[in-house]
């Protein structure tokens, strides 16, 4: 599983002109299952994401995570948003090839996984729409750009 990270002041997503998705401070992730992801997987990455600690303490070190933002006053959202495209292979041409992505019914299984576990992890989860044309906009705070993959574990 191949995931964004970007630290928002605030950030939102539409389709078809309307908001469906918003937050203030928080994590936008964009966020993409790979061939042979599991939910072993999502749920990793679920984990590290929620205890990533990319937000500044007082002494403005990054220190805290999207959760610890609660307890200073603030609830940090986390907007996910479903990105194939995070699969892109660039290596063969000019047209990226999108082979490693997750199949389409993969995908959403895997996405629809992580959003139902956030919701119980998280008290603030916006999402964007599996498979449509969306509009993500975003004020990246800092900015803070993390990219992260969680690596299906090693077979035995």
């Amino acid at each position: 599983m191949i995931g964004v990270i970007q630290r928002v002041s605030e950030a939102s997503v539409r389709v078809e002109g309307s908001v469906i998705g918003v937050i203030g401070a928080g994590l936008l992730v964009l966020v993409c299952a790979e061939q042979g992801d599991t939910e072993a997987q999502a749920e990793k990455f679920l984990a590290k994401l929620l205890k990533l600690r990319i937000f500044s303490d007082g002494q403005g070190k990054m220190n805290h995570s999207v959760q610890d933002l609660d307890g200073q006053g603030t609830v940090g959202g986390l907007l996910l948003v479903s990105q194939f495209t995070l699969a892109a292979n660039v290596q063969g041409g000019n047209r990226p090839s999108f082979t490693q992505a997750a199949a389409p019914a993969d995908g959403r299984r895997l996405y629809d996984h992580l959003v139902e576990k956030a919701r119980a992890a998280h008290p603030q989860v916006q999402t964007g729409q599996f498979a449509a044309d969306m509009q993500v906009a975003l004020v990246n705070d800092g900015p803070v750009t993390i990219p992260m993959r969680i690596a299906p574990a090693p077979s035995t």
